[in-house]
């Protein structure tokens, strides 16, 4: 492993668990926007959400999704608010959610960083809730680079905010490692050229990502054991 000299991460299931993140924040999203529940049944339908069990459906559009995909989704049941303010609304939202650490990012991250490695983020979320969210968890300063789907280099599955970190610390891709926790993170990280990990703190399960993956692991945790640190 001592050819990998940079690591980029997706956000949502893979640095924060996407479950304990994000399903009981939708619930009071959800409820914060509709007019009663029977509207919120609605919406919840409508992203892939299930509101009585509080679970997201592996198909949800929220989970690799851009904040203007959901929206889309959302937009016939809200006809009262356009697609930009509704976007609007979600980024404002999500950069309040309290995030779940997958595993204590703090130590970890120090730890890659001592090893050389040149780190980023690339999510399909915005730049600045994503932004918020490392910032809550007190690691912002962990990484070199940090890429929304607004951000200019588009969004997951194409690879350009991939491109874009290996260019900004001067990095080969073949040099590099996508990790996530989705089919978006493996194929952009296939059409990038560079190695795919997968991790399972996400809602798609091994079955379903190694395939597209060089390795399926538990948690970014397993990591430094991988890199061989």
């Amino acid at each position: 492993m001592s050819a990998i000299e940079a690591i980029v991460f997706d956000k949502d299931g893979t640095l924060f668990d996407f479950a304990r993140t994000w399903e009981a924040w939708a619930v009071a999203f959800l409820r914060r926007l509709a007019r009663d529940e029977a509207h919120a049944r609605e919406m919840a339908q409508a992203v892939g959400f299930d509101y009585d069990s509080q679970h997201f459906k592996a198909e949800s559009i929220v989970i690799a999704g851009m904040p203007s995909e959901i929206a889309q989704a959302l937009a016939p049941h809200l006809p009262q608010m356009g697609q930009a303010a509704l976007v609007a609304v979600l980024n404002e939202e999500a950069g309040k959610a309290p995030q779940a650490e997958a595993v204590p990012l703090r130590p970890l991250l120090a730890r890659l960083r001592a090893a050389g490695l040149k780190l980023g983020v690339a999510t399909n979320d915005a730049q600045a809730p994503a932004l918020a969210h490392l910032e809550s968890a007190g690691v912002a300063t962990a990484f070199d680079f940090v890429a929304g789907f607004d951000s200019g280099y588009g969004g997951k599955p194409a690879p350009g905010q991939l491109l874009a970190f290996c260019q900004a610390v001067g990095v080969a891709p073949s040099a590099a490692v996508m990790v996530g926790d989705s089919t978006h993170d493996l194929r952009a990280g296939a059409a990038a050229g560079m190695r795919r990990v997968a991790v399972l703190t996400g809602l798609a399960d091994a079955a379903t990502l190694a395939p597209l993956a060089d390795v399926v692991l538990p948690d970014i945790g397993h990591l430094p054991d991988w890199l061989g640190l």
